[in-house]
């Protein structure tokens, strides 16, 4: 491994090797402290291990979150990591989100590929096993879709940006974010925005996340998400998306506490 870091110019083709093993790899990003599912096959840990030499050949991953788990070390003090169920006191829910927000939007869209930048590390390991996404949709008729899991949720989204093109532009400095903390320690973290595919501004969105901490990694990881999205063709009285207001979140602090009750 430090030859491989030492000449990271021929990485990839020493992992490829077929004396380099799976499990080699594996045991590897564990001892990085790099969280990775079981059942990665080869190429997504050689994947993985190149993005993090990249990164850094001394940092763990933990330390540039926007390519790997939401970690919000930079809002979240060290003496409150074992507490996070007490009341909203003993945590900055706000800039919790507004971390959250900048980590999770740049990650998602750049996954479309009308950007041709360089993607970030997106997959389910963001997401908690047993995660659930509602998905509503309006342009001419309404539509709802739910999905059951870690690995359906993040499909689900990856499709929005890579199959779809659409881009989200959340209104994190313009009242489009609020963000609460449930009795039971969630994290609820409310964003609005517009969403865009090229030059072209199709509607507004309205996206509601629930986060919980793992306690092994430290972690922020996505429980719940709630995305409702209005077509232009959907405003109605508000008329064009120009003349609409600017999309905002309308929730009470009481309302987003109890969202996920």
């Amino acid at each position: 491994m430090d030859a491989i870091l030492t000449y990271s110019e021929t990485a990839a083709e020493l992992l490829k090797r077929r004396k380099v093993y799976r499990d080699i790899i594996f045991k590897y990003l564990a001892a990085k402290k790099i969280a990775v599912s079981p059942s990665s096959e080869k190429n997504q840990l050689i994947q993985r291990a190149l993005e993090f030499w990249r990164e850094s050949a001394t940092e763990s991953v933990s330390s540039a979150p926007e390519s790997s788990s939401f970690n919000g070390q930079n809002s979240v003090p060290s003496q409150d990591k074992s507490n996070d169920t007490s009341h909203s006191g003993s945590l900055d829910c706000q800039l919790l989100g507004e971390h959250f927000c900048r980590w999770f939007y740049p990650l998602l869209n750049s996954q479309n590929p009308i950007l041709g930048c360089e993607k970030g590390y997106w997959g389910p390991q963001h997401f908690w096993e047993n995660t659930v996404l509602k998905f509503a949709y309006r342009t001419t008729q309404e539509s709802t879709e739910e999905y059951c899991g870690a690995q359906m949720a993040s499909l689900r989204l990856l499709a929005l940006t890579r199959e779809e093109r659409l881009l989200f532009n959340p209104s994190i400095d313009t009242g489009g974010l609020k963000c609460a903390i449930s009795r039971h320690g969630l994290v609820v973290v409310a964003v609005a925005g517009t969403i865009h595919r090229d030059n072209q501004c199709l509607g507004i969105f309205e996206q509601i996340f629930g986060l919980i901490r793992c306690p092994v990694t430290a972690s922020w990881k996505i429980k719940n998400v709630n995305l409702k999205i209005l077509g232009q063709s959907a405003l109605g009285a508000l008329g064009s998306i120009e003349s609409a207001p600017r999309p905002s979140i309308q929730y009470k602090t009481k309302d987003l506490e109890e969202y996920y009750s």
